[in-house]
């Protein structure tokens, strides 16, 4: 290309593009944007039953509060930056808040710290009666205007009683997010610890209530052995059950969840809980201040690998032209070939 008698040359072109494209990069541009956060407290079941081993991968080789902490470690490395993540236990009947939602990649270190540092010697009681808790912690991300992650293996103890699940005094839908289910579909024994934190073994039938008498007898109760109105309203016999055994009570948390209008999903299914909770709660927005200089960087590399390749075509052309003129220099005028005698 000839522009004023002057021959313009490709790679001077390609040098000043990319430099120009390289001082963009280095002066910066900023993009205003609107970008989808999380704003959840995270309720973690710290009761007895969540010690048991029916997690990870290989199967058993994580307990359930193990397995829902990591869960909460990759919810925050799945979550963007300006989300915030806010942290609480439950045991006996309610939930206690330990801190309040905090952004989670300036305090990314303290959330991991604190996340890994629930223990279920944390309880201060032993009962662990779920729907009132999670009742407790709608309650606490309610008045934190956050969503809520509530994590539990729905194991009640000691079981509901015969009139059932308590209602919800709360507006079902108030609050958005996820009651997640932790633990696998087969029961399994539950380990017992002494006072020093050291298992000693599992819970046996006797150890655990296989019932609960607390309220009104059940409609039967007048045919069972023993019974008398007063001193025995559900009978003398000794309850029989599973009770010390354990596994995820998906119905049980299926149900507490259309009472409360949350969502459920079950953590031995999910890869990540970041889309189950996004797809639960209403969208959260905030303008964010991003960083476009990567794209006039990306640029000027683009334009060096170009220029880099048109001087390997000229030199590859070069030699072509170099080769075909030794040819045509072993042809006789007429174009007849020379051989060697």
């Amino acid at each position: 290309m000839k522009a004023l008698g002057i021959e313009f040359d490709r790679r001077l072109g390609l040098i000043i593009a990319a430099l120009i494209s390289a001082l963009a990069a280095i002066v910066g541009f900023h993009l205003m944007r609107s970008q989808r956060i999380a704003d959840v407290l995270a309720v973690v079941d710290i009761t007895g039953s969540m010690n048991t081993r029916d997690m990870g991968d290989p199967k058993a080789s994580e307990s359930r509060l193990e397995a829902a902490k990591t869960a909460l470690v990759n919810l925050m490395q799945d979550v963007p930056c300006n989300s915030r993540l806010g942290l609480g236990v439950f045991t006996e009947r309610i939930s206690f808040l330990l801190f309040d939602p905090v952004e989670v990649c300036n305090n990314y270190d303290a959330l991991q710290e604190a996340i890994s540092g629930l223990d279920w010697r944390m309880a201060w009681e032993g009962d662990s009666y779920i729907a009132k808790g999670l009742y407790s912690a709608i309650d606490i991300a309610s008045s934190l205007k956050s969503d809520l992650i509530f994590l539990t293996d729905g194991h009640e103890a000691p079981p509901l009683p015969f009139s059932g699940v308590p209602d919800f005094d709360g507006k079902p839908g108030a609050v958005k997010g996820l009651v997640v289910g932790v633990g696998g579909s087969e029961l399994t024994p539950i380990p017992k610890y002494d006072d020093e934190g050291r298992q000693v073994g599992v819970y046996s039938e006797t150890d655990v209530p296989q019932d609960n008498r607390i309220g009104p007898p059940p409609p039967d109760a007048e045919t069972r052995e023993g019974y008398n109105p007063r001193n025995a309203p559900f009978g003398s016999e000794v309850a029989v059950g599973n009770e010390q055994l354990s596994s995820v009570k998906t119905p049980h948390l299926e149900d507490l969840a259309r009472r409360t209008g949350l969502r459920y999903a079950e953590l031995q299914h999910l890869n990540s809980m970041a889309p189950s909770l996004l797809a639960a709660t209403e969208p959260r927005l905030v303008r964010v201040d991003t960083n476009m200089s990567y794209i006039p960087a990306l640029l000027a590399l683009t334009l060096l690998l170009a220029l880099y390749g048109l001087s390997l075509f000229e030199k590859v052309a070069f030699r072509a032209r170099s080769a075909l003129r030794n040819d045509r220099s072993t042809t006789d005028p007429q174009g007849a070939l020379v051989y060697g005698n």
